[in-house]
């Protein structure tokens, strides 16, 4: 298979050397890279800031090759990829952290210090951790620090040993310990994204909102094996302020048949928070206000594993020299029929579930051996559903622009451009939480015992 060039990063040193996405690469210094793991490919890559390596890519619309020099370079990524202002006077801050890595406490409180510099008279701070897997704990625990006072416990773990079991504390003077504060989770929101918005829930200093995240509350530890291998050893668990657990998975307890389930809800513990509001443990942090999220449809999923709506955005960007701001742009219906008939060259194959259930159903007709008496029938209900192919990308017309022109987005301005366009898109959970924050009452009120 062919290793592409997904998403590099602005002014970094593949995008310098002038390679963009959708690029094919083809060989580093000599190496052909096509069926090689990605960790392989990655070992190539990396090396001494200064030296170069010499690239061959393939450009994905022409087929042309080229050679290029990548100078290695340190890179550094800022975890906050946009913070702006929202709400219609612009007096409510927006942070989007991304990941936990070295210096994202740092990132926050600058992007902070930036927006109170413009308005100092913030009414509330959003803090956007959805879709957020987490990284490095002390970024967690400092993260934590900026809205909670010095000294308190952000997070503790536990384990058979003592040394394993430790206690992570706030050290330094708090950034604002009052300005009303809203933390954006879902599913996707894991490890160190849970310890932030599970400890300033149990702090009663936030209010979370969105939906459930995703439970991952383990220590784990890498140990090194013989023959290139490795050992992945859980060695304690993640405690909260209020003591409970975000652990979703219940490895202590096994199926008969050796599979691992959620902790029941059942199950689960009650816990206090420092007001007195009862808080479970055993399944991710629960928000204090759901509000869940639109599912991707069957089509849109099939589109995004087929690398379809990728390979359009890079037809797209080779036939367009430039678009619109990044905050404003969509795709026209003019596109969104370009990209059907895109879809039509391509022979794109969808089964829909009711074609799978109607496989299921000859597979069990034929066993039984009934399914010759219904042939006929079977066969002009198939093609029936087979056309509706073009009705679920018409019913999905939306959700599927969306995910097309935030991918074209990337083409022209990255990664930042990309969260811009995403803020502009309906966004029932972001919305509610400038309402909230644009409530002070309400969120007292929620924050009581």
């Amino acid at each position: 298979s062919n290793v592409v060039i997904s998403s590099p990063y602005q002014n970094g040193p593949v995008d310098k050397a002038g390679i963009k996405a959708g690029d094919i690469i083809v060989s580093i210094d000599g190496q052909t890279v096509k069926n090689k793991d990605l960790e392989d490919v990655g070992l190539l890559l990396k090396g001494a800031p200064g030296t170069s390596i010499k690239m061959v890519v393939r450009n994905p619309i022409t087929h042309q090759e080229s050679e290029k020099t990548v100078v290695r370079e340190e890179i550094k990524i800022s975890s906050v990829p946009f913070a702006g202002f929202m709400g219609k006077n612009k007096d409510v801050a927006y942070v989007y952290l991304s990941q936990f890595i070295q210096n994202s406490a740092r990132d926050i409180q600058n992007s902070l210090d930036s927006l109170k510099k413009i308005n100092g008279n913030l009414k509330g701070i959003v803090l956007d951790l959805r879709g957020n897997p987490g990284g490095l704990l002390d970024e967690a625990v400092k993260i934590c620090n900026l809205f909670i006072p010095k000294g308190q416990l952000v997070v503790s773990t536990k384990g058979k040993n003592n040394e394993w079991s430790k206690e992570f504390r706030t050290e330094s003077a708090p950034w604002d310990l009052k300005i009303p504060l809203v933390v954006l989770i879902n599913h996707q929101s894991a490890s160190a994204s849970e310890i932030v918005s599970g400890t300033l829930q149990d702090m009663d200093r936030a209010v979370v909102m969105g939906t459930r995240s995703f439970g991952k509350g383990l220590v784990q530890n890498i140990v090194p094996l013989g023959f290139n291998t490795r050992l992945k050893v859980t060695t304690a668990k993640y405690y909260i302020p209020s003591g409970r657990c975000i652990q979703a998975l219940d490895y202590s307890h096994r199926n008969e048949d050796g599979s691992v389930s959620k902790v029941p809800d059942s199950l689960m513990k009650t816990f206090y928070t420092k007001a007195g509001r009862p808080v479970k443990d055993g399944g991710g942090v629960l928000p204090d206000i759901t509000i869940e999220e639109e599912e991707w449809s069957k089509i849109a999923i099939s589109l995004l594993v087929n690398h379809h709506i990728f390979n359009y955005a890079t037809r797209y960007y080779y036939e367009n020299p430039s678009i619109g701001p990044a905050a404003s742009f969509k795709i026209s219906n003019s596109d969104f029929n370009d990209f059907r008939n895109y879809l039509e060259e391509q022979k794109f194959v969808y089964h829909s579930q009711n074609e799978n259930i109607l496989t299921e159903l000859k597979e069990r007709m034929l066993l039984e051996g009934t399914f010759e008496n219904i042939r006929p029938q079977y066969e002009a209900l198939f093609s029936k559903l087979r056309n509706a192919k073009e009705e679920d990308l018409l019913q999905n017309k939306q959700a599927i622009s969306d995910l097309l022109s935030n991918e074209i987005v990337g083409r022209y301005y990255y990664q930042n451009g990309q969260v811009v366009n995403r803020l502009n898109m309906e966004d029932p959970t972001l919305k509610e939480a400038i309402e909230l924050i644009n409530k002070p009452s309400s969120i007292e009120k929620i924050l009581k015992k």
